[in-house]
């Protein structure tokens, strides 16, 4: 319960800081060519809070926080008086209009620079993207990549962590071959190697690009001996004690250990199970019964215990951190590379190269809020600056009932020289509420799928 209301409650935070941002972009830009903005809401249905300024506009904060809109004064739609004509937004220019409409997304993506920016000044532990092995006759065995290489760049996309090395990947989806260039930790030479990928198998939503290529990053030794037990935890209950080695769970033995453990027991939310353990030499065999956590959706079983594992070597700890001037030129690049991969995801799934399987709903972003928020401030800002990204691009695909249908039309009018009739606008924008709605069906349904299967 206690993930529920925290997803939830990062999840309202991030989409109310998101849209109250996009309509601020509309807003200050219809100011400034003399629009009469009428309300500025931030959520939908019933006001939970108003307040009216002295210029007339009425500020709301609503009920359903999924949206939010600004009102302008409009002829088309509203009687307006003589003298506020020159006041009402179909009174302005293409131009103008084009500027107001356009104002909201590109308000999404200043803010992603800005969030990008606060996070690399503030700075990102993280960890080089090390190969740690590779799978036998896989497409990164048949290139012939080595272990305990770092991976600097992918199809000419340098690379500092694992996250740049993904996205790098992801935005290849579909091409025959990916060079993806190598050193070692203590020599600047770099190899190159080009993985043959016009039968790569990729299922984001299963597996990720480097699972699929065959590339298992390094990560330290981890033991099947345990190096912390939970205060009041079912392990502490149960007798279980530090230094503890992990042998079988229900007479099956843990052949990898501690990863073997760590699957199987979330199977037993709130059920007794037989733990084989070796103390001082001797075996015995424990009962104990896992609470019951929500995961991801999902009930799991929870023991509270940590194994002994490894640290990470020094030289392979990173601090992805930037000075005043560095910082605004790496977050104008990370966000324009996001863009630009963005874009790219949504020409694979009109071609088919990316199944529609893909998309992610609410739930999906409640989740990764939650996550995020829960790692500390600077993943948050990371969160927030991929999901205004998301955001304006959403908002500028050409359906009617969005920012980038109106764009689409005043173009149209901008090379003809006069505007879309209204009875095709009014078709348009029923097709537009349909295809989203389709969409928004297919990622809420993708959001369940995930969560119960």
């Amino acid at each position: 319960m206690f993930e529920f209301i925290w997803n939830l409650a990062s999840f309202v935070i991030a989409l109310g800081i998101l849209v109250t941002v996009h309509e601020y972009g509309h807003f200050w830009v219809a100011r400034k060519n003399g629009v009469k903005v009428e309300r500025f809401s931030v959520g939908f249905g019933k006001a939970i809070w108003r307040k009216r300024a002295a210029d007339g506009t009425e500020y709301v904060i609503a009920m359903i926080p999924l949206g939010g809109y600004v009102k302008m004064l409009d002829e088309r739609v509203d009687e307006v008086a003589e003298q506020d004509r020159d006041k009402t937004f179909n009174s302005k220019s293409v131009y103008q209009r084009i500027a107001i409409i356009a104002a909201g997304p590109f308000a999404n993506f200043a803010f992603a620079i800005l969030a990008f920016y606060l996070m690399l000044l503030i700075g990102v532990p993280s960890i080089k993207p090390v190969v740690g092995s590779i799978d036998t006759d896989s497409i990164a065995a048949h290139a012939e990549m080595a272990t305990n290489v770092e991976i600097v760049k992918v199809a000419g996309i340098t690379t500092r962590d694992w996250q740049d090395v993904n996205m790098a990947l992801v935005g290849e989806i579909g091409a025959d071959s990916i060079v993806i260039n190598t050193k070692q930790s203590d020599s600047q030479y770099v190899t190159s190697h080009t993985l043959i990928t016009n039968d790569w198998h990729f299922a984001p939503e299963k597996v990720s690009a480097l699972t699929s290529l065959g590339i298992i990053p390094y990560r330290p030794n981890v033991y099947n001996e345990l190096a912390v037990i939970g205060k009041d935890s079912p392990a502490q209950m149960a007798g279980l004690l530090v230094g503890d080695k992990l042998i079988a769970l229900n007479s099956e033995p843990l052949e990898k250990g501690w990863v073997d453990f760590a699957k199987k027991i979330k199977l037993y939310p709130n059920q007794t199970v037989e733990i084989t353990i070796e103390r001082t030499g001797e075996t015995q065999v424990i009962a104990v019964t896992p609470k019951s956590v929500e995961q991801n959706g999902k009930l799991v079983g929870y023991l509270g215990v940590s194994p002994k594992a490894d640290n990470w070597p020094e030289e392979y700890r990173i601090e992805l951190s930037y000075g005043l001037f560095s910082a605004m030129t790496e977050s104008v690049t990370r966000t324009w590379n996001l863009i630009s991969l963005s874009f790219k995801m949504i020409g694979k799934l009109i071609t088919g190269d990316v199944s529609v399987k893909n998309l992610s709903g609410p739930i999906a972003i409640a989740q990764g809020a939650g996550d995020s928020a829960g790692y500390g401030f600077v993943y948050f800002l990371g969160f927030l600056a991929l999901i205004s990204i998301n955001l304006g691009i959403i908002n500028l695909l050409p359906l009617p009932v969005l920012d980038g249908g109106h764009l689409l039309y005043y173009v149209i009018e901008l090379l003809t020289g006069k505007p879309v009739p209204e009875n095709i606008q009014e078709a348009g924008f029923k097709f537009g509420a349909l295809a989203l709605l389709a969409l928004m069906s297919i990622a809420i349904f993708n959001d369940f799928s995930r969560v119960l299967g």
